[in-house]
């Protein structure tokens, strides 16, 4: 079995030394948890300059899909590269952009004509799907979640509300933006019990919000994340998106699905709202669609993909190495990955929960696939969040030669690349259920 290798103190004197340059030179708005320093990736596994060898449960954010340098997708990037590097896909036409175009439509989980949008990030995604959702319907109003993460430029910024330091001192930001509570079972913000529930997240849209303070007949759009990401790994319960989507089409509203995260095969379905039995109106794809290289896609039903020539557009986005990285990705994920996240990931759970069992600081495992969260509590009765101990967790594995990263106050996320091993899993929950027990001391 493989084993992350540390050599020197972390970060090694190399690694050091590239980090006092980027906090001389680079902005400090970016968040970074501990000192990596990533300078070879290979699967699963990330080296530094130090020669310190890493198992990678990141997958940098979710992206690299494929692990780090799939050779397919490699050498995919590289016959592209002597090709054509760049032609604008706002102004020219180019093969990897159409073909990729093509076959995302052909993805799509609905029935009829597609039509695809790109960029190169999943904030560009949304800001994409929710220029179109105000462009298609004529209505200014839209419907978000508490704990959604859909970007950082301003538009998808109105959107998120995952943490207030994404938005402190950026107001006023995009004005008609009501967020709702997501449907969080296990800390219900009705204080309620599913299934006795009836989905009251939900029926309160309905019978409250809409009678009271929000004309649906205004509403472009519901923005909405199939299983939240940065908010904490969050799987709503079946009905959710079901029993919403019918209020949406009940008053012309618009479903748009933001996949950045948990689509694209990482769920065990390309994508997530595949296991709710809802088609959306429009999607957002990013992160695991290139397995790295930068690009986004905003996927939409041709009868509403309607908007004129000029509306909007972007000079980078859907470039022909990206695209034809995605192609690479996406025959992998639909060859083995998507299968292997499938069974790795129900291994993945079960093992975690069987963790659970003997740590009482495991409130609760949540997840689809790769997408895996598991909510650290001082107390199981309480459900005091354990936010330091779920730090100081990520800090000790990652000293140990494991990454992994948070998401929510007190959940850490378990996202490896889609080609993960059982043996992989093994070494992972060996390495983090140390770490939970140096912590807990």
């Amino acid at each position: 079995m493989k084993l992350p290798e540390i050599r020197t103190p972390l970060p090694g004197p190399n690694a050091a030394a590239l980090v006092n340059v980027d906090r001389t030179h680079v902005s400090p708005s970016y968040t970074r948890d501990y000192p990596l320093v990533a300078e070879k990736g290979e699967g699963l596994w990330i080296r530094d300059p130090d020669g310190n060898t890493f198992l990678d449960f990141t997958s940098g954010i979710a992206v690299c899909a494929t692990g780090h340098c799939h050779p397919k997708v490699v050498n995919a990037i590289k016959n592209q590269a002597d090709k054509l590097l760049h032609m604008s896909g706002t102004d020219f036409y180019y093969t990897p952009q159409i073909t990729l175009a093509e076959k995302l439509a052909g993805l799509a989980p609905w029935e009829g004509e597609t039509k695809v949008y790109f960029g190169n990030s999943g904030a560009e995604a949304v800001e994409a799907a929710f220029k179109l959702a105000r462009w298609f319907t004529k209505r200014e109003l839209n419907i978000a979640f508490f704990g959604a993460f859909h970007g950082r430029t301003m538009g998808a910024l109105s959107l998120t509300a995952s943490k207030v330091i994404q938005k402190k001192h950026y107001n006023p930001l995009i004005p008609g933006i009501t967020h709702i509570p997501y449907a969080y079972c296990y800390r219900c913000p009705y204080h309620m019990s599913y299934p006795d529930c009836g989905i009251e997240c939900v029926r309160w849209v309905e019978e409250g919000l809409f009678r009271t303070t929000m004309p649906p007949q205004e509403v472009a759009a519901i923005f909405v994340e199939p299983i939240q990401g940065e908010g904490g790994y969050i799987v709503p319960p079946p009905e959710f998106h079901a029993e919403l989507y019918k209020i949406a089409k009940k008053y012309g509203i618009l479903y748009v699905a933001d996949e950045v995260q948990a689509g694209m095969g990482r769920t065990g379905k390309m994508f997530a709202m595949e296991h709710f039995g809802v088609a959306p109106d429009i999607m957002a794809l990013a992160k695991g669609i290139a397995s790295g290289m930068p690009l986004g896609a905003m996927v939409a039903k041709s009868d509403i993909m309607v908007w004129e020539a000029g509306s909007h557009a972007s000079t980078f986005g859907g470039n022909p190495i990206s695209c034809s990285a995605a192609l690479a990705t996406i025959e992998l994920l639909e060859t083995e990955l998507m299968k292997n996240a499938e069974v790795q990931g129900r291994y993945l759970m079960t093992k975690l929960q069987e963790m659970q069992k003997s740590e009482e600081c495991i409130g609760d495992v949540r997840g689809k696939g790769l997408m895996v969260g598991v909510e650290l509590v001082k107390d199981r009765e309480t459900k005091e969040r354990a936010s330091e101990w779920r730090n100081n967790v990520i800090q000790n594995a990652f000293r140990k030669g494991l990454l992994l990263l948070g998401c929510g106050e007190n959940t850490i996320r378990f996202a490896p690349a889609l080609c993960v091993t059982a043996e992989e899993i093994d070494t992972c929950l060996s390495l983090f259920e140390e770490t939970l027990s140096e912590v807990k001391k």
